[in-house]
Formats: structure tokens, sequence, C-alpha cells
């Protein structure tokens, strides 16, 4: 098996090749934006930032299989952008749905693509978490961004007879984290007490091994 990888540089990207590589007779093209070390069964497609929209796919996705789709434009507390949604839509939308097109006309036959659970909303009922079945409420551009991306993914999908796993993790945690979870640690770590006595609200985590291993069996299912 043949797959193209995004994002493997990035936390969980980073995780999910080192899985890769555990499993036999797998190559891997890791599409990067920078040179990496040299790694057995690894070969690198250099490819330009997504937010510019100017990377040929052809060459990469010769012979490939599948493709996951781990690569974004990430979500932060408090965007500068003047327009964070035109930002966002750049990366999360435009460029992943051109990967796909291009996947699909290459002959790849499924494509694993990377959500978040902010496409279904910012919370929940107490004891009823979020079902993919539920009516999509996405409160912020990032959110919105991603949610484009997976009905463009789905209508390509049906339109090409591509497989399309849409995965939507919740906040993504462990060694290496960075972002809004990292800064939340350092919080944490300051000693200054924090105003959160009495609070009773409950946020949903995983693990990033056990969300590797949900989409390494995404690819083999």
């Amino acid at each position: 098996m043949k797959v193209l990888l995004t994002g493997g540089t990035g936390f969980v990207g980073k995780a999910v090749l080192e899985a890769l590589l555990q499993l036999p007779l797998l190559e891997v093209v890791l599409a990067s934006r920078r040179p990496i070390p040299f790694r057995e069964r690894v070969s690198v497609f250099e490819v330009s930032d997504l937010a510019n929209g100017c990377t040929e796919w052809c060459a990469g996705l010769f012979g490939v299989d599948s493709v996951i789709h781990t690569a974004a434009r990430v979500h932060v507390m408090s965007d500068q952008s003047q327009d964070p949604l035109a930002v966002y839509r750049k990366v999360n939308v435009e460029a992943t749905l051109a990967l796909a097109e291009a996947a699909a006309k290459s002959g790849v036959k499924r494509f694993i693509f990377l959500s978040s659970i902010k496409v279904n909303g910012e919370s929940s009922a107490p004891d009823a978490p979020f079902s993919w079945a539920d009516t999509p409420h996405p409160a912020d551009p990032y959110a919105v961004s991603k949610l484009e991306a997976e009905l463009g993914l789905q209508a390509i999908g049906k339109r090409t007879g591509m497989e399309i796993t849409i995965i939507r993790p919740t906040l993504v945690y462990g060694a290496g984290v960075g972002a809004n979870f990292a800064a939340l640690m350092r919080l944490a770590a300051s000693g200054v007490p924090l105003p959160l006595g009495g609070c009773g609200n409950k946020r949903s985590l995983v693990y990033v091994g056990n969300l590797v291993d949900l989409i390494i069996t995404c690819l083999e299912h």
C-alpha cells in the first residue's frame, strides 16, 4: 500500500507517520514544505504553502492508494486576521478540495480527512455527547471552514466514487502538544490560582495515540 500524508511534521501528523511506519509493506509519501531527515520507506513530496494554492499534486499522488490529510490552518483563540474566515477557507477548504480532486483523478481509493468536533458546535447537553448525525452548528471561522471542507469532500466522493472518511476529533493531547492546549498547560504550571472553583463543566479530550489508532483503522478497514 502507498499512502500520501499531509501535515506529517505537525503534532498529529508526526504520530500518524510513526504509526504508518510500523505497518509492513507500506510506503509513505510525505507532503512537506521543508526537508526532513531520511527515513526508510518515506519519500518526500515538496509542496508550497497551502495558502497560496500553487501545489501540483499529480507527481506526489502517483501510485497512491490512500490519502491522510491532517494539514490545516489550526484553530487559535484570538485570530488577528482582518478576515479570518477567508484565511481559513484558503487552507482548510480550497487546498483540501484541490488535493481531493487531484487524488480522485489519480485513482486514489480513499481520502481520510481530519476535521474537528467544533463542526458540531461549542457545547452539548449534559451527558449527551455529540453524534455524527447531529445537525452541525459551527460557531467560528475555523469550524465553518472545516464544515465546508467536509461538504465539498462528500460531493467529490459522490461524483468520483473515491471513498471519503471524515474524523471529527475533540481536543487532542499528548507529548509534544502545542497551540491552545500547551498554553493551558503552561498556565496550570505557573502556580497562579485559576478562577475555576465551583465549575461543573466537562470537556472531551482524546489522546493522540488513540486518535492515530482510529486513523490507521480507517486506513486498513
